[in-house]
Protein backbone atom coordinates (compact mmCIF):
# COMPACT_ATOMS: atom_id res chain seq x y z
CA UNK A 1 0.00 0.00 0.00
CA UNK A 2 0.96 3.43 -0.54
CA UNK A 3 -0.58 7.24 -0.18
CA UNK A 4 -0.42 9.74 -3.35
CA UNK A 5 -2.67 12.55 -3.46
CA UNK A 6 -3.92 12.06 -0.19
CA UNK A 7 -5.36 8.64 -1.56
CA UNK A 8 -4.40 4.94 -0.75
CA UNK A 9 -2.94 2.92 -3.72
CA UNK A 10 -3.15 -0.52 -4.13
CA UNK A 11 -0.86 -2.46 -5.90
CA UNK A 12 0.04 1.28 -7.93
CA UNK A 13 -4.04 1.62 -8.57
CA UNK A 14 -6.06 3.97 -6.21
CA UNK A 15 -8.87 2.53 -4.60
CA UNK A 16 -10.88 4.82 -6.29
CA UNK A 17 -9.87 4.06 -9.26
CA UNK A 18 -10.44 0.11 -8.79
CA UNK A 19 -14.03 0.52 -7.22
CA UNK A 20 -14.70 2.34 -10.39
CA UNK A 21 -13.72 -0.41 -12.85
CA UNK A 22 -14.30 -3.61 -10.90
CA UNK A 23 -17.29 -2.23 -8.65
CA UNK A 24 -18.14 -2.19 -4.61
CA UNK A 25 -18.01 -3.32 -2.01
CA UNK A 26 -14.51 -5.00 -3.57
CA UNK A 27 -11.90 -7.08 -2.26
CA UNK A 28 -8.19 -6.36 -3.19
CA UNK A 29 -5.19 -9.01 -3.20
CA UNK A 30 -1.58 -7.23 -3.52
CA UNK A 31 0.45 -9.99 -5.38
CA UNK A 32 3.25 -8.36 -4.00
CA UNK A 33 2.85 -8.48 -0.78
CA UNK A 34 1.05 -12.09 -0.92
CA UNK A 35 5.03 -13.05 -2.30
CA UNK A 36 6.99 -11.58 0.45
CA UNK A 37 4.47 -13.02 2.97
CA UNK A 38 5.68 -16.50 1.36
CA UNK A 39 9.38 -15.98 0.97
CA UNK A 40 9.81 -14.62 4.29
CA UNK A 41 8.58 -17.65 5.88
CA UNK A 42 10.02 -20.35 3.36
CA UNK A 43 14.06 -18.44 3.79
CA UNK A 44 13.29 -18.48 7.86
CA UNK A 45 13.33 -22.40 8.45
CA UNK A 46 17.43 -22.85 7.16
CA UNK A 47 16.49 -27.15 7.74
CA UNK A 48 16.55 -28.32 4.24
CA UNK A 49 13.65 -31.01 4.10
CA UNK A 50 11.03 -27.87 5.06
CA UNK A 51 8.30 -27.94 3.61
CA UNK A 52 4.88 -25.46 3.73
CA UNK A 53 1.54 -26.80 2.91
CA UNK A 54 -1.02 -23.43 2.71
CA UNK A 55 -3.64 -23.70 4.93
CA UNK A 56 -6.56 -22.41 2.83
CA UNK A 57 -9.30 -22.22 4.73
CA UNK A 58 -7.70 -18.76 5.47
CA UNK A 59 -8.33 -18.30 1.46
CA UNK A 60 -9.74 -20.42 -0.71
CA UNK A 61 -9.10 -18.21 -4.19
CA UNK A 62 -7.99 -20.50 -6.82
CA UNK A 63 -5.78 -17.85 -8.44
CA UNK A 64 -4.10 -17.14 -4.60
CA UNK A 65 -3.74 -21.05 -4.41
CA UNK A 66 -2.04 -21.84 -7.89
CA UNK A 67 -0.12 -18.59 -6.88
CA UNK A 68 1.52 -20.35 -3.78
CA UNK A 69 1.97 -23.37 -5.69
CA UNK A 70 4.46 -21.56 -8.49
CA UNK A 71 6.16 -19.52 -5.79
CA UNK A 72 7.09 -22.73 -3.23
CA UNK A 73 9.01 -24.28 -6.44
CA UNK A 74 11.00 -21.36 -6.76
CA UNK A 75 11.57 -20.22 -3.36
CA UNK A 76 14.59 -21.46 -2.78
CA UNK A 77 17.27 -23.74 -4.51
CA UNK A 78 15.92 -27.09 -3.06
CA UNK A 79 12.89 -26.49 -4.82
CA UNK A 80 11.39 -30.71 -4.36
CA UNK A 81 12.06 -30.04 -0.66
CA UNK A 82 10.28 -26.54 -0.78
CA UNK A 83 7.79 -26.97 -3.22
CA UNK A 84 4.33 -25.29 -1.72
CA UNK A 85 1.45 -28.08 -1.02
CA UNK A 86 -2.51 -27.30 0.43
CA UNK A 87 -4.07 -28.25 4.09
CA UNK A 88 -7.06 -28.65 3.48
CA UNK A 89 -10.28 -29.34 6.09
CA UNK A 90 -13.00 -30.50 3.71
CA UNK A 91 -13.82 -32.78 0.72
CA UNK A 92 -14.65 -29.36 -0.69
CA UNK A 93 -11.29 -27.88 -0.13
CA UNK A 94 -9.64 -31.22 -1.71
CA UNK A 95 -11.81 -30.85 -4.81
CA UNK A 96 -10.72 -27.14 -5.38
CA UNK A 97 -7.23 -27.88 -4.60
CA UNK A 98 -7.14 -30.44 -7.37
CA UNK A 99 -8.90 -28.06 -9.75
CA UNK A 100 -6.14 -25.44 -8.59
CA UNK A 101 -3.59 -28.00 -10.19
CA UNK A 102 -2.12 -29.33 -7.25
CA UNK A 103 -1.21 -33.06 -7.08
CA UNK A 104 -2.90 -35.29 -4.80
CA UNK A 105 0.81 -35.82 -2.96
CA UNK A 106 0.47 -32.35 -2.30
CA UNK A 107 -2.20 -32.40 -0.38
CA UNK A 108 -2.64 -33.51 2.79
CA UNK A 109 -5.68 -32.93 5.65
CA UNK A 110 -7.21 -32.53 8.67
CA UNK A 111 -10.03 -34.34 9.74
CA UNK A 112 -12.37 -33.05 11.96
CA UNK A 113 -15.57 -34.70 12.35
CA UNK A 114 -16.26 -36.84 9.00
CA UNK A 115 -18.45 -39.11 7.79
CA UNK A 116 -18.47 -42.49 6.05
CA UNK A 117 -18.37 -41.17 2.67
CA UNK A 118 -15.29 -38.48 3.48
CA UNK A 119 -13.70 -40.76 4.94
CA UNK A 120 -14.18 -43.33 2.17
CA UNK A 121 -13.46 -40.11 -0.78
CA UNK A 122 -10.26 -39.61 0.83
CA UNK A 123 -8.83 -43.11 0.86
CA UNK A 124 -9.90 -43.57 -2.58
CA UNK A 125 -7.82 -40.58 -3.81
CA UNK A 126 -4.42 -41.19 -1.96
CA UNK A 127 -4.89 -37.70 0.50
CA UNK A 128 -2.49 -38.31 3.11
CA UNK A 129 -4.61 -38.01 7.02
CA UNK A 130 -4.22 -37.03 9.64
CA UNK A 131 -6.38 -38.71 12.54
CA UNK A 132 -8.00 -35.87 14.80
CA UNK A 133 -9.71 -38.57 17.37
CA UNK A 134 -9.01 -42.41 18.19
CA UNK A 135 -12.97 -42.90 16.46
CA UNK A 136 -11.23 -41.62 13.36
CA UNK A 137 -8.09 -43.53 14.09
CA UNK A 138 -10.56 -46.88 14.15
CA UNK A 139 -12.98 -46.17 11.05
CA UNK A 140 -9.40 -45.70 8.81
CA UNK A 141 -8.15 -48.66 10.26
CA UNK A 142 -11.30 -50.46 9.39
CA UNK A 143 -11.61 -48.93 6.20
CA UNK A 144 -7.82 -48.87 4.84
CA UNK A 145 -6.09 -51.72 6.97
CA UNK A 146 -2.37 -52.00 6.47
CA UNK A 147 -2.55 -47.84 5.54
CA UNK A 148 -0.94 -44.84 6.61
CA UNK A 149 -1.93 -42.48 9.08
CA UNK A 150 -0.99 -39.50 10.74
CA UNK A 151 -2.15 -37.95 14.21
CA UNK A 152 -3.01 -34.70 15.33
CA UNK A 153 -2.04 -34.92 18.62
CA UNK A 154 -3.40 -32.22 21.17
CA UNK A 155 -0.81 -31.90 24.05
CA UNK A 156 -3.14 -29.72 26.25
CA UNK A 157 -1.09 -26.29 24.89
CA UNK A 158 -3.15 -23.75 22.98
CA UNK A 159 -3.07 -20.09 22.21
CA UNK A 160 -4.12 -17.45 20.18
CA UNK A 161 -5.95 -13.91 19.76
CA UNK A 162 -9.56 -15.08 20.71
CA UNK A 163 -10.89 -18.30 22.56
CA UNK A 164 -12.94 -18.93 19.98
CA UNK A 165 -9.58 -19.44 17.66
CA UNK A 166 -7.64 -21.64 20.05
CA UNK A 167 -7.31 -25.11 18.76
CA UNK A 168 -4.98 -26.89 21.51
CA UNK A 169 -5.59 -27.30 25.48
CA UNK A 170 -7.87 -29.22 27.48
CA UNK A 171 -11.25 -27.38 26.61
CA UNK A 172 -10.19 -28.01 22.66
CA UNK A 173 -12.74 -30.03 20.31
CA UNK A 174 -9.82 -30.90 17.91
CA UNK A 175 -6.70 -33.60 18.21
CA UNK A 176 -5.76 -36.87 19.91
CA UNK A 177 -5.40 -36.03 23.42
CA UNK A 178 -1.71 -36.44 25.39
CA UNK A 179 -2.86 -39.46 27.49
CA UNK A 180 -4.99 -41.14 24.47
CA UNK A 181 -1.74 -41.65 22.65
CA UNK A 182 -0.40 -45.02 23.64
CA UNK A 183 -4.46 -45.84 23.19
CA UNK A 184 -3.91 -44.06 19.67
CA UNK A 185 -1.20 -46.81 19.31
CA UNK A 186 -2.62 -49.86 19.98
CA UNK A 187 -5.81 -48.97 17.66
CA UNK A 188 -3.12 -48.46 14.90
CA UNK A 189 -1.45 -51.56 15.42
CA UNK A 190 -4.78 -53.29 15.68
CA UNK A 191 -5.49 -52.85 11.89
CA UNK A 192 -1.89 -52.48 11.06
CA UNK A 193 -1.84 -48.79 10.39
CA UNK A 194 1.75 -47.22 9.73
CA UNK A 195 1.91 -44.13 12.09
CA UNK A 196 3.44 -41.61 9.83
CA UNK A 197 3.62 -38.09 10.76
CA UNK A 198 2.64 -36.13 14.10
CA UNK A 199 1.02 -33.04 13.49
CA UNK A 200 -0.55 -30.41 16.34
CA UNK A 201 -2.06 -26.68 15.59
CA UNK A 202 -2.31 -24.63 19.26
CA UNK A 203 -4.44 -22.11 17.57
CA UNK A 204 -4.07 -18.99 15.40
CA UNK A 205 -2.87 -15.36 15.56
CA UNK A 206 0.47 -16.54 17.70
CA UNK A 207 2.81 -13.79 17.91
CA UNK A 208 4.25 -15.26 21.13
CA UNK A 209 7.76 -17.00 19.90
CA UNK A 210 7.90 -18.94 23.72
CA UNK A 211 4.44 -20.71 23.08
CA UNK A 212 4.97 -21.63 19.76
CA UNK A 213 8.60 -23.06 20.52
CA UNK A 214 7.20 -24.57 23.87
CA UNK A 215 4.44 -26.43 21.75
CA UNK A 216 7.28 -27.63 19.39
CA UNK A 217 9.33 -29.03 21.97
CA UNK A 218 6.52 -31.11 23.81
CA UNK A 219 5.30 -32.55 20.03
CA UNK A 220 9.18 -33.65 19.48
CA UNK A 221 9.04 -35.16 23.00
CA UNK A 222 6.39 -37.28 22.51
CA UNK A 223 7.68 -38.40 18.88
CA UNK A 224 10.32 -40.72 20.26
CA UNK A 225 7.34 -43.42 20.99
CA UNK A 226 6.87 -43.83 17.06
CA UNK A 227 9.16 -45.34 15.12
CA UNK A 228 8.30 -45.25 11.74
CA UNK A 229 7.40 -41.47 10.97
CA UNK A 230 7.83 -39.66 7.82
CA UNK A 231 7.32 -36.07 8.74
CA UNK A 232 6.66 -34.15 11.51
CA UNK A 233 3.63 -31.00 11.24
CA UNK A 234 4.00 -27.91 13.69
CA UNK A 235 0.68 -26.76 12.04
CA UNK A 236 -0.32 -23.38 11.58
CA UNK A 237 -1.28 -20.05 13.92
CA UNK A 238 1.54 -17.59 13.19
CA UNK A 239 0.00 -14.37 13.17
CA UNK A 240 0.19 -10.98 11.70
CA UNK A 241 0.00 -7.60 13.84
CA UNK A 242 -3.64 -6.27 13.46
CA UNK A 243 -3.54 -3.63 16.22
CA UNK A 244 -1.45 -0.31 16.02
CA UNK A 245 0.09 -1.63 19.34
CA UNK A 246 0.81 -5.79 17.92
CA UNK A 247 4.66 -6.31 17.00
CA UNK A 248 4.77 -9.29 14.53
CA UNK A 249 6.79 -12.70 15.48
CA UNK A 250 10.43 -12.42 14.53
CA UNK A 251 10.86 -14.77 11.89
CA UNK A 252 14.72 -14.61 11.61
CA UNK A 253 14.58 -15.58 15.48
CA UNK A 254 12.13 -18.17 15.55
CA UNK A 255 12.79 -19.31 12.44
CA UNK A 256 16.80 -20.26 13.46
CA UNK A 257 15.52 -21.67 16.81
CA UNK A 258 12.97 -23.97 14.89
CA UNK A 259 15.89 -25.27 12.33
CA UNK A 260 18.42 -26.26 15.69
CA UNK A 261 15.76 -27.72 17.81
CA UNK A 262 14.63 -30.04 14.93
CA UNK A 263 18.04 -30.89 13.76
CA UNK A 264 18.82 -31.79 17.12
CA UNK A 265 15.53 -34.40 17.33
CA UNK A 266 16.63 -35.64 14.03
CA UNK A 267 20.11 -36.83 15.68
CA UNK A 268 18.74 -38.61 18.01
CA UNK A 269 15.78 -39.80 16.47
CA UNK A 270 18.60 -41.33 14.40
CA UNK A 271 17.31 -40.14 10.52
CA UNK A 272 15.82 -37.59 8.82
CA UNK A 273 12.57 -36.35 8.82
CA UNK A 274 10.42 -33.77 7.10
CA UNK A 275 9.31 -30.47 9.27
CA UNK A 276 5.73 -29.17 7.54
CA UNK A 277 4.17 -26.34 8.55
CA UNK A 278 0.68 -25.28 7.93
CA UNK A 279 0.29 -21.45 7.64
CA UNK A 280 -2.86 -19.98 6.56
CA UNK A 281 -3.27 -16.27 8.03
CA UNK A 282 0.24 -15.21 8.08
CA UNK A 283 0.70 -15.96 4.30
CA UNK A 284 -2.70 -13.87 2.90
CA UNK A 285 -4.10 -11.63 5.74
CA UNK A 286 -1.95 -8.47 5.22
CA UNK A 287 -2.62 -8.96 1.20
CA UNK A 288 -6.25 -8.32 1.30
CA UNK A 289 -8.17 -5.12 1.44
CA UNK A 290 -12.01 -4.92 1.28
CA UNK A 291 -13.08 -1.37 -0.32
CA UNK A 292 -17.01 -0.52 0.05
CA UNK A 293 -18.79 3.03 -0.25
CA UNK A 294 -19.69 4.62 2.17
CA UNK A 295 -23.66 4.81 1.95
CA UNK A 296 -24.95 7.03 4.70
CA UNK A 297 -23.49 9.03 7.57
CA UNK A 298 -25.99 8.91 10.46
CA UNK A 299 -26.12 11.03 13.49
CA UNK A 300 -27.76 10.43 16.98
CA UNK A 301 -27.10 12.43 20.40
CA UNK A 302 -24.16 9.25 21.28
CA UNK A 303 -22.37 8.52 17.95
CA UNK A 304 -21.62 9.26 14.37
CA UNK A 305 -22.48 6.03 12.33
CA UNK A 306 -20.57 5.73 9.07
CA UNK A 307 -22.55 3.43 6.98
CA UNK A 308 -21.31 0.95 4.20
CA UNK A 309 -22.73 -0.98 1.35
CA UNK A 310 -20.58 -4.06 2.65
CA UNK A 311 -21.15 -5.44 6.32
CA UNK A 312 -20.71 -8.83 8.52
CA UNK A 313 -21.86 -10.74 5.87
CA UNK A 314 -18.80 -10.10 3.93
CA UNK A 315 -16.63 -9.58 6.76
CA UNK A 316 -17.49 -11.53 9.67
CA UNK A 317 -14.90 -11.47 11.78
CA UNK A 318 -15.38 -8.53 13.85
CA UNK A 319 -18.89 -9.15 14.59
CA UNK A 320 -17.94 -13.27 15.94
CA UNK A 321 -14.21 -12.36 17.39
CA UNK A 322 -14.42 -8.97 18.20
CA UNK A 323 -11.24 -8.73 15.83
CA UNK A 324 -10.08 -5.56 14.99
CA UNK A 325 -9.17 -4.39 11.39
CA UNK A 326 -7.67 -0.97 10.91
CA UNK A 327 -10.39 1.00 8.61
CA UNK A 328 -8.77 4.23 6.91
CA UNK A 329 -10.58 6.73 4.54
CA UNK A 330 -9.42 5.95 0.96
CA UNK A 331 -10.09 8.89 -0.54
CA UNK A 332 -8.93 11.19 1.89
CA UNK A 333 -6.12 9.35 3.82
CA UNK A 334 -5.19 13.30 6.39
CA UNK A 335 -7.41 15.28 7.25
CA UNK A 336 -9.55 16.39 10.37
CA UNK A 337 -10.12 12.98 11.93
CA UNK A 338 -13.39 12.14 14.00
CA UNK A 339 -14.07 9.32 16.35
CA UNK A 340 -17.16 6.97 14.59
CA UNK A 341 -18.69 3.71 14.11
CA UNK A 342 -18.37 2.26 11.28
CA UNK A 343 -21.33 -0.24 10.61
CA UNK A 344 -22.40 -2.42 7.78
CA UNK A 345 -25.85 -2.91 5.46
CA UNK A 346 -27.04 -6.35 7.69
CA UNK A 347 -30.40 -5.98 9.48
CA UNK A 348 -28.33 -7.22 12.64
CA UNK A 349 -27.28 -4.88 16.26
CA UNK A 350 -23.95 -6.92 15.77
CA UNK A 351 -23.03 -5.14 12.24
CA UNK A 352 -20.16 -3.23 13.40
CA UNK A 353 -16.64 -3.07 11.74
CA UNK A 354 -15.14 -0.75 14.02
CA UNK A 355 -16.40 0.90 17.29
CA UNK A 356 -15.16 4.22 18.66
CA UNK A 357 -12.23 4.71 15.76
CA UNK A 358 -10.69 7.79 14.53
CA UNK A 359 -10.87 8.33 10.56
CA UNK A 360 -10.63 10.87 8.18
CA UNK A 361 -14.45 11.81 8.54
CA UNK A 362 -15.62 10.35 5.50
CA UNK A 363 -18.60 12.02 3.30
CA UNK A 364 -21.22 10.25 1.54
CA UNK A 365 -19.53 8.24 -1.77
CA UNK A 366 -16.31 7.79 -0.70
CA UNK A 367 -14.17 4.83 -0.06
CA UNK A 368 -13.23 3.27 3.03
CA UNK A 369 -10.79 0.46 2.85
CA UNK A 370 -10.77 -2.09 5.98
CA UNK A 371 -7.15 -3.46 6.03
CA UNK A 372 -5.58 -6.96 6.79
CA UNK A 373 -8.90 -8.72 5.61
CA UNK A 374 -6.77 -11.39 3.11
CA UNK A 375 -8.13 -14.34 5.75
CA UNK A 376 -10.92 -15.62 6.75
CA UNK A 377 -12.73 -12.71 4.81
CA UNK A 378 -13.87 -14.17 1.41
CA UNK A 379 -13.90 -17.52 2.49
CA UNK A 380 -16.27 -17.03 5.43
CA UNK A 381 -18.39 -14.19 3.54
CA UNK A 382 -21.82 -15.27 2.70
CA UNK A 383 -25.23 -14.28 1.35
CA UNK A 384 -27.07 -13.31 4.67
CA UNK A 385 -29.82 -11.02 4.10
CA UNK A 386 -29.88 -11.93 0.66
CA UNK A 387 -26.75 -9.64 -0.13
CA UNK A 388 -24.35 -10.94 -3.07
CA UNK A 389 -20.82 -11.62 -2.46
CA UNK A 390 -17.86 -8.83 -3.98
CA UNK A 391 -15.36 -9.47 -6.72
CA UNK A 392 -11.88 -10.31 -5.73
CA UNK A 393 -9.49 -8.80 -7.37
CA UNK A 394 -5.72 -8.95 -8.17
CA UNK A 395 -3.14 -5.79 -8.27
CA UNK A 396 0.35 -5.82 -9.10
CA UNK A 397 2.80 -2.94 -10.59
CA UNK A 398 -0.35 -1.04 -11.73
CA UNK A 399 -2.42 -3.75 -13.37
CA UNK A 400 -5.58 -5.34 -12.46
CA UNK A 401 -7.23 -8.75 -12.80
CA UNK A 402 -10.93 -10.41 -11.35
CA UNK A 403 -10.15 -13.68 -10.21
CA UNK A 404 -13.15 -13.98 -8.89
CA UNK A 405 -16.25 -12.75 -10.43
CA UNK A 406 -19.18 -10.74 -8.27
CA UNK A 407 -22.43 -12.31 -7.80
CA UNK A 408 -26.09 -11.62 -8.69
CA UNK A 409 -28.92 -12.31 -7.45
Amino acid sequence: MTIRHNKLYLGGISAETLVRKFGSPLYVYEENALRAQYRKLARSITYPYTRIFYACKANTNPEIMKLFGHLGARATPKASARRAGIEAVSVGEVKIARRAGFPVKDIIFTCDNLTPEEIKYLIRHKIAVSADSLGQLEKFGRLNPGGKISLRVNQGIGAGMHSHIITGGRDSKFGIYKTQLDEARRLAARYRLRITGLMQHIGSGVLDEKIYLRAMHALLTVAHKFPDLEFINLGGGIGIPYRPEHKPLDLKSTGAKISEEFRGFIKAYGRELKLYLEPGRFLVAESGILLATVAEIKKTPAHTFVGLNTGMQHLIRPAIYGAYHEIVNASRMRGPKKKVEVVGNICESSDFLARGREITLPREGEILATLNAGAYGYSMSSNYNSHPRPAEVMARAGRARIIRKRERI
